[in-house]
């Protein structure tokens, strides 16, 4: 599967969210050191979205390295009256995730991590359920795979042969 990139310079990204910061210590022969880490997810609310991880001796720097590297890695989403076009288990390490379709005025129905990386990738109407590990960065790469995997449904009819609105009857 390959991942394509969209040039950030294309789209307008909302603000930034930070979805975790963690303080990581080695152990050296002077004492303690003392690092940062960051989770960070930008997106413009319209089915892009990307996700950075950054490392930095101070949190400012762990942050902005974070942003820069999720502005590098913006994926494309294909999305359908603000939903997912259809429902997702994904296995992706310790992370079991399930993503499924949902109907207007649901909400976005997502623990924390999900949660954010749903909401600047724009999407309205979704429930999910994680039943595997909840580590955040876990979480938002399993995430980050299983979107990669979500097919576009024109594109799905086309290669059927069929329409979009024949593709979702139920037969």
């Amino acid at each position: 599967m390959s991942r394509l990139y969209i040039n950030p310079s294309e789209i307008e990204l909302n603000e930034e969210s930070v979805i975790s910061i963690n303080r990581v210590s080695k152990a050296t022969t002077g004492g303690r050191r003392m690092r940062f880490n960051s989770l960070v997810v930008v997106g413009d609310g319209k089915g892009h979205v990307g996700i950075g991880f950054g490392k930095a001796n101070d949190v400012a720097m762990a942050v902005s390295k974070a942003k820069e590297k999720a502005k590098k890695r913006i994926i494309k989403v294909p999305l359908i009256k603000g939903t997912i076009p259809h429902r997702m288990d994904i296995k992706h390490a310790s992370v079991r995730l399930m993503l499924k379709p949902a109907g207007p005025g649901t909400g976005i129905i997502a623990g924390g991590p999900v949660r954010e990386v749903l909401a600047q990738l724009g999407v309205k109407n979704i429930l999910s359920k994680n039943t595997g590990s909840t580590n955040s960065t876990n979480v938002v790469r399993a995430l980050e795979f299983g979107l990669l995997k979500l097919k576009d449904p024109l594109m799905i009819a086309k290669q059927r042969g069929i329409t979009v609105k024949q593709l979702f009857s139920k037969v």
